[in-house]
């Protein structure tokens, strides 16, 4: 790894809400997603209102870190077993880069995840018990109907890559966010 680039942008909810959030589109995603590879408190269905959620604040930064990849792990193709190996590391990171988000919440603001939480080696909603770390937990902000492709794309200029046939991609980018500013 070569570098681990923050990108912030502040914008305001109801506009971000209304050119990027499509829950019905985004949260069938997410459901379709954790039916392959397990449930998670962070992801839909939720008990609550999500565009209430939104409109209950007035202001999103969005926080992503992007992370580049040497030359020389561009180069290199991965065996299937490693690429998954170094993928499920950078998730681990996820937690770390967190706490970037965390710092900045109090009463009138709420950090937003980096995809599905992984703070739990398995999250209990698979077992139907409750999130044994609600203090730490935070929704996804794809979980909640974000556009994150296009979020990215249009606020930063930058591609949402994936790895593919053993090479790792240019750079992966996480994203999460802090809403502010509680109506």
């Amino acid at each position: 790894m070569s570098e681990i680039i923050k990108l912030t942008a502040d914008v305001d909810v109801d506009e971000y809400f209304e050119k990027y959030v499509d829950f019905e589109k985004f949260s069938k995603l997410c459901i379709d997603e954790q039916e392959k590879v397990g449930y998670n408190w962070n992801y839909p269905p939720y008990d609550f209102d999500v565009d209430e959620f939104w409109k209950s604040y007035n202001k999103l930064k969005i926080i992503a870190f992007k992370i580049e990849f040497s030359q020389e792990e561009l180069d290199h193709t991965f065996e299937e077993q490693e690429l998954e190996f170094i993928l499920k590391r950078f998730e681990r990171v996820k937690g770390r880069l967190m706490n970037d988000i965390y710092v900045l919440e109090n009463e009138d603001a709420l950090g937003l995840y980096m995809g599905k939480c992984n703070l739990c080696m398995r999250c209990t909603r698979e077992f139907g018990m409750p999130c044994k770390m609600p203090v730490k937990m935070r929704y996804a902000i794809e979980g909640l109907g974000a556009d994150v492709d296009k979020t990215i794309e249009d606020l930063f200029g930058y591609k949402i890559l994936y790895a593919h046939d053993g090479k790792l991609p240019e750079y992966l980018i996480f994203v999460g966010g802090l809403l502010y500013d509680k109506k």
